[in-house]
Parts: structure tokens; sequence; C-alpha cells
């Protein structure tokens, strides 16, 4: 991997990615840039009020809309990764259930997002 999160003292962390390499499609440099990235973790990290606490209405439905945005960008690449797990890495749907959705009974679950990547890949 070379996206690196360096944590660089106390809470406090850095980030260092190759725009070119790692980030063609600008997903990386957008997440920072629309505060994407700064409104999911926030609301990761409140465990009441889920980063809203103290915004305005306005506020909050942006923070909302825009942590709404990185979730579905994470979904859709989640669901190619799942894609490549069963077609290129060659696992079973089994093993791929037990590791991305901790319950290997949850088989179809994992068909449903090899079946959404594979759509997102437009095969």
């Amino acid at each position: 991997m070379s996206v690196y999160v360096n944590k660089t003292s106390g809470h406090s962390a850095e980030i260092v990615w190759d725009p070119k390499n790692d980030d063609p499609q600008g997903h990386i440099a957008r997440a920072f840039e629309s505060d994407q990235l700064a409104y999911a973790l926030e609301a990761l990290g409140d465990p009441d009020e889920v980063g809203l606490k103290g915004l305005s209405p306005e506020t909050a439905l942006h923070a909302t809309a825009l942590t709404a945005q990185l979730t579905a960008l994470l979904e859709r690449r989640s669901a190619i990764q799942v894609v490549l797990l069963r077609d290129v890495h060659k696992y079973s749907w089994r093993r791929i259930a037990a590791s991305v959705l901790d319950d290997a009974e949850k088989q179809s679950s994992v068909r449903r997002m090899y079946d959404s990547g594979r759509r997102h890949l437009g095969r």
C-alpha cells in the first residue's frame, strides 16, 4: 500500500499519498477538500450526536450528505474488492463472508456485493 497514515504525536496523524499514482481519479483529494473525510471521522468519533453536535441545521444537513457520499463511494469500492477477492484471488464465498462481514454464513450478502461490484466494473 502506498497511502500511508502515520501517527505523528499524541492524537495527530499525517496522511501521505502520491496524487498521480495513488489517487488518479481524485477520490482522496476530494475527500479532503470537500470535508467528507473530516465529517465522516467526526461521525465515527461522536457516540451520541454522530458529529452533528453544535452544528446549524443547514451545516448538519451538509455534513450528513458528505458523510453519506463518502460512505457510498466506499461501499462501491469494497464491492469491487469483493469481485477481485473472488475472481483474482479465488477465495470461496464462505471465506470472503467470514472476513468481510465477520460471518461465514452471510454468503448471499457477499454475492450481492459481488454482483454490485461487477456492475460498477461494467461486467
